[in-house]
């Protein structure tokens, strides 16, 4: 049986208000030409289908259209989605008794009354797989007490499903999903903020380490194994959801399995339809050399539009920067991602905000500790408690936002 791993979609995000549709649109047809050649029995899609709770109605039809489509050249796949922090359950359930006609199982949200309702057991012309297919996990859907943290609020959910699918798997493969930060995971250095904060940040993968035979894992973006074990993965996103991914090779996972046993998990590397440039590499330049690295540039005429992101020097005291700028991208098959001012006496590890975008994507704890060392005290930690409260209020607000 061939089991093929992918998360991390964002089907409906605009790229610095650019928008995807086309480049996710070429891979999702290199997905479906994937499954047909690799002759793919499962396709486990672990979370951030969309990149908002509430995507555009275009981001729902290719969804929809890609699994009619795949359905039509590879009439045997099975298929299960699972919602991830930036997903709506609700959304992802009500499309639930249309898809089953498509032999695609979702699971938008956890019941905590009812954990048998996420292992789904799936027959492939190749085998059975026994699936738990944990969506991420909110505060509500989960039994939190005054004596009971969120990890291990976390952990009995993943027991309780595990409980109900390991008697069903002790002749086939148990596959595992979660959309979360498994601890030891290597988040990308602004792609994603992480999911929860201060007491509630990552989870321990010894969770799910010694049941699964398989676990697929969303929600970071850097494609990797987790805890040194090569059948605990992430598959990291598809395409770049910000420049630190510029020289990831994203990709796709496909895991092998000869009855119960995992044979071999092969990556197989998606091809980049846009590029990403980054002037300079490091650190910022002044305006003229800006403008000579721009000029410089070299496009092939047969490839889609690269995006394209500019560093200058903060002490550059140009009124005429812009336009300057403005004359050396013209005519160029760019799309323009704005400008970072660099200060170049900024040390490494301290955040900075000469570019207003760049403030969303300063995790809260980190604004927390600045905050903090500026209006309480210069030279002492933020205490738990604190994080821990504003950990409570960041996930009452995704949650709300997600209803």
């Amino acid at each position: 049986m061939k089991v093929l791993h992918t998360s991390d979609w964002h089907l409906g995000q605009q790229f610095y208000e650019h928008s995807r549709a086309q480049e996710q649109q070429v891979f999702l047809d290199w997905l479906i030409n994937i499954l047909q050649t690799q002759s793919i029995d499962l396709l486990l899609i672990a979370g951030d289908i969309y990149h908002t709770a509430t995507p555009p109605a275009s981001a729902e039809q290719q969804l929809y259209s890609f699994i009619k489509q795949a359905k039509q050249f590879c009439p045997n796949l099975h298929i299960v989605i699972i919602a991830g922090n930036h997903d709506s359950a609700n959304r992802i359930e009500t499309a639930k008794p249309l898809l089953q006609l498509c032999d695609t199982h979702v699971v938008g949200r956890f019941n905590k009354h009812a954990p048998e309702q996420v292992v789904k057991s799936i027959t492939t012309k190749n085998g059975t797989a026994h699936v738990v297919a944990m969506p991420f996990l909110r505060a509500a859907d989960i039994t939190m007490t005054a004596d009971t943290s969120y990890q291990q609020a976390v952990a009995q959910a993943y027991q309780q499903a595990l409980d109900h699918a390991k008697p069903l798997a002790t002749q086939a493969p148990l596959i595992l999903m979660g959309h979360l930060h498994a601890k030891g995971g290597d988040i990308s250095s602004d792609s994603e903020r992480n999911i929860s904060i201060g007491g509630f940040e990552a989870i321990n993968a010894n969770i799910f380490s010694q049941s699964a035979d398989y676990v697929a894992l969303g929600h970071l973006h850097k494609a990797q194994c987790v805890a040194k074990s090569e059948h605990i993965r992430y598959s990291g996103t598809p395409l770049p959801m910000s420049f630190s991914e510029k020289n990831y090779q994203h990709q796709v996972l496909i895991a092998e399995f000869e009855g119960k046993k995992l044979t071999a998990v092969k990556p197989l590397y998606v091809p980049r339809h846009q590029q990403l440039i980054l002037l300079p590499e490091k650190g910022g330049t002044t305006l003229n050399h800006l403008c000579e690295l721009i000029n410089a540039l070299t496009f092939n005429p047969e490839e889609a539009p690269c995006y394209i992101r500019l560093r200058l020097n903060a002490s550059e005291t140009s009124s005429q920067f812009r336009t300057a700028i403005d004359e050396a991208l013209a005519d160029k098959p760019v799309l323009f991602c704005g400008i970072e001012r660099v200060n170049q006496q900024q040390t490494n590890d301290e955040p900075h905000f000469s570019d207003l975008g760049n403030i969303e994507q300063l995790d809260p704890m980190t604004l927390l500790s600045l905050a903090f060392s500026q209006q309480v005290n210069t030279d002492e930690a933020v205490p738990d408690e604190v994080k821990d409260c504003l950990a409570l209020v960041i996930n009452s607000m995704d949650e709300e936002a997600n209803i």
